[in-house]
């Protein structure tokens, strides 16, 4: 990372980071400082490594716009082999560029409270140690004269409204009651040590006025905060059309809510069963670019082409062609990602064996065979996300898919309409769980009075945020498969050293009252950027004789709950606006990074018998 207009390495991150936890418009907190990704138009791209993935591509262009062109990876330097970093070479620059944000900041020494901009501070940098950088005050304190630089902190309140909109804490108007005809000179007051906004006191030096923050907070004070003014400063612009929020929410500089990525991912399958056209596929960012059979024998003498050995210049450059004419499927749905991955999963057989593609079929653990209709080992997997845009105070978990967030609420990337935007690849190993149709139909017939609950909880849900209540709706197969996949993944992280957040789930769910095939699976597979997921010890629990004691531990596991009774009797709607019955901390949540759906529509009730309903469990016919 980089500071702009310094021009400062200020920290590090990893790939995956910049799209799901610091992407653009989120904030960091880095040691002496905190800064905010800026938005695409200020990102290098002299070096861009391009992500090939055409499924992926569609959807974000449905998303965006037919001009994205490109997924780019996030810039990054290139390794140096000497042992010291130049901290001068212009490469050392390259990096996801940031700008400090709030801009206000405190001195812990003599508390004064000001913005970056009132040439109060000073900017100080070691270019061989980025981790120092920061902003210095030199105070006097009374009696003392002029002591020495002192580091300042960020002020850690800032002000956010849902349209996405960020803004420094309003602290003059704030402070004067609205009234800002004072020549102000502001200090931040802590009388406490617990941090809470009731300690924290704000006070102007120049008329003596002082408030405490807890008049910033909570729905009765609303009307003592400023409008939005619709400010976005990753793109260092007001949105052009205003903003009609009437006041701005106040938060904590890294609340959880400040930021949420909205992203769409793809499993890479093969969509060929022609080796020739499926490394064409694989390598279609190289080849879209070739103009005839010589500029593939170029590409070959540089090491482009490694995996064509077997077949000539000619032959590929007769793929490719055919590929430019005829383009990819056309009839193909770019909002359902899901359908091709599913009809590879339920015919493994089939499925071609790519450098990042390997399925295993095995039978189902003993006394699950009437349950599943095939258990699949994905022993390679390779997941491509992309950002499309990113939510405040209002996260993308409340709507069905990334194309359902309204699109006041989804902030853009970049000022114009992006050519390109960034994504991630990551590699690693699953197991698929294919249902047996016949035995959810009989379940959700049995279960129909609890569909109408669920259904009567989505539409409460739905209308206490503005949206179609209608809309939308899983079904309660949906709620079966994600309480399956909660309990599997969490008696993994237990019994086998995975950690919850390093595993991800994949819902593979659709009605006969749906358009299209019905689907009822379930992906578990591993969705950590690092090694931990890619040595085959998922896969390795995934045969008949482990994975059945796995399944028979993780449905024991959930029966009861640390929280009975109350957990098991919790009603969906009853207790209060929820989108899950019998689920809590303690049971059936898992990390928000390794649930596609925000930990809702979930119940232990529908997988066991628990202490408040024994007619609903799925796993007991």
């Amino acid at each position: 990372m980089s500071t702009a207009p310094h021009k400062t390495e200020v920290g590090e991150l990893r790939p995956s980071q910049v799209l799901t936890t610091f992407g653009v418009g989120s904030i960091i907190d880095l040691p002496n400082l905190s800064v905010m990704v800026m938005g695409l138009d200020d990102w290098p791209t002299t070096h861009p490594i391009e992500i090939g993935e055409e499924r992926l591509l569609l959807s974000v262009q449905e998303a965006l716009g037919e001009q994205v062109k490109r997924l780019l990876a996030p810039p990054k330097a290139p390794e140096s082999t000497s042992t010291m970093p130049a901290p001068f070479d212009e490469r050392a620059f390259l990096g996801v560029p940031v700008a400090p944000f709030p801009r206000w900041v405190v001195c812990p020494k003599c508390r004064l409270l000001a913005p970056l901009g009132s040439n109060l501070f000073e900017w100080k940098t070691d270019p061989f140690r980025p981790d120092r950088a920061r902003f210095v005050h030199v105070c006097s304190m009374p009696g003392q004269g002029m002591g020495k630089p002192t580091t300042v902190v960020p002020a850690r309140f800032v002000a956010a409204c849902p349209n996405g909109h960020l803004n420094d804490f309003p602290w003059v108007e704030f402070v004067h009651g609205g009234k800002i005809d004072c020549r102000y000179r502001l200090r931040l007051f802590e009388y406490g040590a617990s941090g809470e906004a009731a300690d924290v006191e704000v006070h102007c030096e120049v008329c003596g006025v002082r408030r405490r923050m807890a008049e910033a907070f909570g729905r009765d004070n609303a009307e003592n905060l400023p409008p939005c003014r619709g400010r976005r400063p990753h793109l260092r612009d007001f949105a052009p059309e205003g903003c009609p929020v009437e006041h701005v929410t106040p938060m904590l500089q890294g609340a959880s809510n400040s930021w949420f990525s909205v992203m769409l991912s793809v499993l890479s399958v093969p969509n060929s069963a022609d080796k020739l056209a499926q490394l064409v596929d694989e390598n279609w960012t190289v080849l879209e670019k070739v103009t005839g059979p010589d500029f593939i024998a170029f590409a070959r003498n540089i090491g482009q082409l490694g995996d064509f050995a077997k077949f000539t210049d000619a032959e590929v450059w007769a793929k490719v062609e055919k590929k430019r004419a005829g383009g990819v499927d056309q009839g193909a749905d770019p909002k359902d990602l899901k359908s091709p991955e599913w009809a590879v999963f339920t015919d493994p057989a089939a499925a071609p064996t790519t450098r990042d593609f390997k399925l295993r079929s095995v039978p189902p653990p003993a006394g699950f065979e009437d349950v599943f209709t095939k258990i699949v080992l994905a022993e390679r997997l390779r997941e491509v996300r992309a950002l499309v845009g990113f939510t405040r105070i209002e996260s993308p978990g409340d709507y069905d898919t990334p194309f359902q967030v309204p699109e006041e609420k989804l902030v853009p990337l970049s000022r114009s309409d992006p050519k390109w935007v960034p994504a991630s690849e990551i590699r690693g190993e699953g197991i698929f769980f294919q249902f047996k149709e016949s035995a959810i139909l009989r379940w959700t017939k049995k279960a129909e009075t609890h569909d109408g609950v669920f259904l009567d909880a989505h539409r409460r849900w739905r209308e206490a945020r503005g949206l179609e209540p209608d809309h939308g709706y899983p079904w309660l197969r949906y709620v079966l498969l994600h309480s399956f996949a909660h309990a599997v993944i969490r008696q993994l992280s237990i019994e086998c050293g995975y950690s919850t957040a390093s595993i991800r789930e994949r819902i593979y769910s659709r009605c006969p009252q749906e358009e299209g095939e019905p689907m009822a699976g379930v992906l578990i597979y591993t969705a950590a950027p690092d090694s931990e997921g890619t040595l085959g010890g998922l896969v390795s629990l995934g045969e008949p004789d482990s994975l059945g004691r796995h399944l028979e531990q993780a449905l024991e596991a959930v029966r009861l709950c640390a929280s009975d009774p109350l957990c098991a009797e919790h009603h969906p709607y009853r207790d209060g606006t929820t989108l899950h019955g019998a689920a809590c901390h303690a049971c059936l949540f898992v990390p928000e990074t390794s649930c596609e759906r925000g930990n809702k529509y979930l119940d232990r009730s529908v997988l066991v018998r628990t202490m408040d309903r024994a007619d609903l469990a799925f796993f007991e016919e």
